[in-house]
């Protein structure tokens, strides 16, 4: 019988806002918020905890920041800085375990099922590693999550923000599930959620009444992932060579545009930039998706695969000109524009009719103890 899994979900604390604190002392204690300019097109990128108690929150348009939050002093991201700070919390990371998988600059998930320093507690090595953080990194903070999956122990690392852990054994794993707002649960945006609330689907004991094939029917193959993390089930190993699946790159408009030459050239500028990162990382694509937002925040994607590797502009332009025309491009006015190029590895297939692809679904006491 395989033993039970320990895994850790490592999440910083505010990680941009919080890496700009620390180079600054005088801005601790204060709103802080990383993006773009409040006086122009930009959105908040992150924001400080003492921020977000004006209720700003990431992807939130600067000016509307602004507007919740006069007093927040505006930064412009510095991303060289935050990744030599990522790159440093992860050296920690190795300290404990080869298998680590990043999923951003600021979290990753870490299986210490066996471990180099032959520490049989998960949580004590949680409890290690966020204070190596913190002492190394010039007091930055994060939160934990520890359970026997990855599901739980992401969302565990969330439970207790800021300066978090949370621990999720076995025994306990049903009834915080159970009692668990389905708003919580990892892959459960906005629009999921009402839905699941349309069904009678508040929290996780609501969730597991439904069996497999009542959720697929109303979500699809989501409806899978839906009943196995109601049950607890999640067998996905951690993966310490996670690939790239996709390169893009996208702009906010200097102001909501309807021109269509204009934007034209916005999404050659676009796809020249793309074509740079895809040389970079010596990736090729046969998937591009285009991605608008309108003026309305509305937001569409539509895709195409094609039989040619996809990695130069020219080539990236000429499928976007199509799918262009199944937009409101034009005659809608647009707030953002984006570009995406995937399936790296896949072999070339038939051109495919472009179609939409649906957005991703992905947007107590508190139970501690050790993982033994």
């Amino acid at each position: 019988m395989s033993p039970i899994q320990k895994i850790i979900h490592i999440d910083m604390d505010a990680f941009y806002a919080s890496v700009e604190q620390r180079d600054r002392p005088e801005l601790k204690g204060r709103p802080v918020i990383v993006g773009g300019d409040p006086q122009s097109r930009g959105v908040v990128s992150a924001c400080s905890y003492e921020a977000r108690l004006f209720g700003i929150h990431s992807a939130m348009p600067s000016s509307q920041a602004y507007k919740r939050c006069p007093q927040a002093t505006f930064l412009k991201p510095r991303f060289e800085v935050y990744k030599a700070v990522s790159a440093e919390i992860r050296t920690i990371f190795h300290e404990y375990t080869d298998i680590v998988e990043p999923l951003s600059l600021d979290e990753a998930f870490l299986d210490v099922t066996t471990n180099r320093k032959g520490i049989p507690s998960a949580t004590l090595i949680a409890q290690a590693i966020l204070k190596a953080i913190y002492d190394r990194t010039g007091q930055l903070t994060a939160s934990a999550g520890v359970s026997f999956n990855k599901f739980l122990a992401k969302v565990a690392s969330d439970y207790q923000k800021p300066r978090g852990l949370t621990v999720i054994t076995p025994s306990q794993a049903h009834y915080f599930i159970d009692r668990l707002p389905i708003r919580k649960f990892f892959g459960v945006g906005k629009v999921t959620e009402r839905k699941m609330h349309r069904l009678g689907i508040m929290t996780g004991a609501d969730l597991k009444k439904l069996n497999r094939e009542k959720l697929i029917a109303a979500f699809g193959k989501a409806g899978n992932y839906f009943y196995d993390i109601a049950n607890c089930n999640d067998n996905r190993p951690v993966r310490p060579h996670r690939k790239r699946k996709s390169i893009g790159s996208e702009t906010t408009m200097p102001y909501d545009m309807t021109d269509k030459t204009m934007i034209i050239d916005v999404l050659k500028k676009i796809a020249a930039k793309l074509e740079k990162r895809l040389r970079q990382s010596g990736r090729q694509g046969i998937t591009v998706t285009l991605k608008v937002k309108y003026f309305d925040f509305k937001r569409i994607t539509r895709s195409m695969t094609v039989t040619e590797p996809l990695v130069d502009e020219k080539a990236i332009m000429k499928y976007i000109r199509l799918l262009l025309l199944d937009t409101k491009v034009g005659l809608k006015k647009v707030r953002l524009l984006g570009i995406t190029v995937s399936n790296f590895e896949n072999e070339y297939i038939k051109r495919t009719k472009y179609t939409q692809i649906p957005l991703p679904f992905g947007e107590i006491s508190n139970l501690s103890g050790r993982m033994t």
